[in-house]
């Protein structure tokens, strides 16, 4: 019998003329953190919308802890956790509010609901502001809350769409340590984000998404050793010394060495073990790097391979399309 806590075969989506999803397959092992990563457009959200029975797929099946997102939508909807994108609050009811009335609607049993809304307002910083209007709170505080919202009837599956958009740096680690917590109780998460620090932190395994396609499925480890190499720099006192030192180093390692100014530049698959013989053969040639580095691949790196661009907030990906992640 299969772990796994989502499955999807084969998912098509189309709007119009275009084709968000052309086949998507992908399981989400019970108790784990899946990652879903891709450009804007890649179709990430339309997955998570499919998923959350928000859409109806064109074709393709998927299930949530068993059940089919189209024959058993309700049963679904009782055992997920949504957050998407932009907070989905009533700007007009208190934090406190908000919360209560999701606890409602989730049909928690009234004597729970209030324990469980003052246990995340103040795991999420908000036990302040509870009383506050949400159209008083800031744009992070918002999304705190919306999180939040997602978490009250502990449910054992959740979607998180891009969760750490517009909180600062202290924020996203509590929310990271949230998401932690949550798995080691069971729960599977589900995210999607335009921050591969995230991705490579939190996710057990990461989907990449592009194109409506998923072009590789792995841990964040193992990806990154697809590059096969890691880099080492040796930073040479002179241009002289750097060039001694690319000439000698290019006749062990031919094809991947190179020189930038003083700068030698060297990959290898076994980085700890060649370099220490590199070291070796620059001493025994009288030649002393002044500085040294050693860099494992990143997995910036690995998705400029699979899908030719980066993927950082506010950068562009193809002409004057913002990379958001969607």
């Amino acid at each position: 019998m299969s772990d796994a806590a989502i499955k999807v075969q084969g998912l098509h989506k189309r709007y119009g003329e275009v084709e968000a999803l052309k086949g998507v397959d992908f399981e989400v092992q019970a108790g784990t953190v899946f990652g879903l990563l891709g450009p804007n457009g890649a179709g990430k959200t339309t997955i998570v919308r499919i998923l959350s029975t928000i859409l109806r797929p064109d074709e393709g099946t998927a299930r949530v802890m068993g059940y089919d997102v189209l024959r058993e939508a309700v049963e679904v909807r009782y055992r997920i956790g949504l957050a998407g994108q932009y907070a989905t609050v009533d700007p007009n009811l208190t934090g406190r509010e908000n919360l209560q009335l999701i606890g409602r609607l989730a049909q928690l049993p009234k004597r729970l609901i209030r324990p469980r809304v003052e246990e995340l307002l103040e795991r999420f910083g908000l036990a302040d502001a509870a009383a506050r209007p949400i159209r008083t709170y800031s744009g992070g505080m918002k999304r705190r809350l919306d999180v939040a919202a997602a978490l009250v009837q502990r449910p054992p599956v959740l979607f998180l769409d891009e969760p750490t958009t517009g909180l600062d740096i202290q924020s996203r680690s509590e929310l990271w340590e949230v998401i932690r917590e949550l798995v080691l109780q069971g729960s599977t998460v589900l995210l999607t984000t335009q921050y591969l620090e995230e991705a490579d932190n939190l996710a057990d395994r990461i989907a990449v998404v592009d194109g409506g396609l998923i072009v590789a499925d792995d841990t964040a480890a193992a990806l990154k050793a697809r590059l096969g190499s890691t880099t080492i720099e040796l930073g040479m006192e002179s241009e002289e010394e750097g060039s001694r030192a690319q000439a000698l180093l290019s006749r062990l390692f031919p094809d991947r060495t190179e020189r930038e100014g003083t700068t030698v530049r060297l990959t290898s698959d076994q980085g700890p073990l060649v370099l220490v013989e590199v070291l070796r053969l620059l001493e025994g040639e009288g030649l002393a790097p002044g500085s040294l580095s050693v860099r494992e691949p990143t997995l910036d790196e690995v998705f400029l391979v699979l899908t030719g661009h980066y993927c950082h907030p506010g950068e562009l990906v193809h002409a004057e399309v913002p990379c958001n992640g969607n």
